[in-house]
């Protein structure tokens, strides 16, 4: 019997990967059954939908750290999520784990992150009675909100390793695949990376600032600080445990408190937090007095959903320019035509 190209991929990942893997032949937990591909496995196919959904082409216009920033070269939500993205696919296929996996949770692992970045999460956890963290956001999203409410029908290990992808997860859980693991700390290394790099290329910090003894064990460029840190999870995890090697963990745990310090509390970066709460906090508001001002895709669940987390989800979806476009519709006077 001729086997199908997704046969023929599922029988490679049983005869490479190493046995602790996740294995895209036993994936199951998909809310709605659903025939196999002829062509992709199943992780694969979590992927491209993830991909082609609507709330990772937002990404492009969602703030990482600096809010709407005029430079070019500046790291949005998107970039972030493909560093995130480079970063474990090439951890789980030294490690002979299942890349496909680890790709899809990372490319999935922010859709449900608000605009103007934490900031913006922060004062929608505050304000709202239902609470708000962007991991849980995302999986509402895959789940219910994309595809005209439909969902996006994924497998249970992809749901879960963006569910579990962040600090934010309560102490002692994690991801139940080594690959869920590996994404919630390429997350971490991605970040630390890439915020070192745009707070130099802002003018934040200056090289001679970032601690001397972190990177003298991590490496002077961003390059090689991701060279290094790979290398480390690679010699430091044994079987399904992912772990970094040390000194290099403590390294990179040290350098993000730093950053905490220097760069996600400094008032040169985060000058115009304040404004952007006040734009997420009167939206919210906004709407909860004014529904029916809603696009009907959100108007038409208020009764089965509920009035607050309809409008929970309509402003944690907004991009940094869709939520100022609103906010300037809405509260600032315009001249008299």
């Amino acid at each position: 019997m001729t086997l199908t190209l997704r046969e023929e991929a599922e029988r490679r990942e049983r005869a490479f990967l190493a046995p602790w893997a996740t294995f895209a032949d036993e994936a199951d937990g998909r809310e709605r059954p659903e025939e196999p591909c002829d062509v992709r496995t199943a992780f694969v196919r979590d992927r491209d939908r993830i991909i082609h959904c609507k709330a990772f082409r937002r990404l492009k216009h969602k703030t990482q750290v600096f809010l709407a920033p005029e430079g070019d070269h500046y790291r949005t939500r998107l970039t972030h999520t493909l560093e995130v993205s480079q970063i474990a696919r090439t951890v789980a296929r030294a490690l002979r784990l299942n890349e496909d996996l680890a790709e899809a949770i990372s490319l999935g692992h922010d859709l449900g992150h608000t605009a103007f970045g934490h900031s913006g999460e922060a004062i929608l956890n505050e304000i709202c009675p239902l609470g708000f963290t962007h991991f849980e956001q995302s999986v509402r999203v895959v789940e219910v909100l994309e595809k005209d409410r439909q969902g996006l029908n994924l497998t249970a290990a992809v749901r879960d390793g963006i569910r579990m992808h962040s600090a934010g997860v309560a102490e002692g859980e994690r991801a139940m695949t080594p690959e869920g693991r590996i994404v919630a700390l390429a997350d971490k290394m991605a970040y630390v990376n890439h915020d070192i790099d745009d707070a130099l290329r802002a003018g934040i910090l200056t090289q001679a600032q970032l601690p001397k003894d972190y990177i003298d064990v991590l490496g002077a460029t961003h390059s090689a600080r991701i060279n290094t840190l790979i290398h480390a999870v690679i010699e430091g995890s044994q079987g399904p445990e992912i772990r970094i090697a040390e000194p290099v963990g403590t390294a990179l745990w040290g350098l993000r408190d730093f950053l905490f310090a220097e760069v996600y509390f400094n008032p040169r970066a985060k000058g115009e937090e304040r404004k952007a709460k006040a734009v997420m906090r009167m939206l919210y508001e906004h709407f909860l007095e004014n529904p029916a001002e809603m696009p009907s895709e959100f108007t038409d669940y208020i009764e089965a959903d509920g009035l607050t987390r309809v409008v929970l989800d309509y402003v944690s979806g907004m991009t940094d320019r869709y939520a100022i476009a609103r906010f300037e519709g809405l509260f600032v006077p315009k001249n008299w035509q």
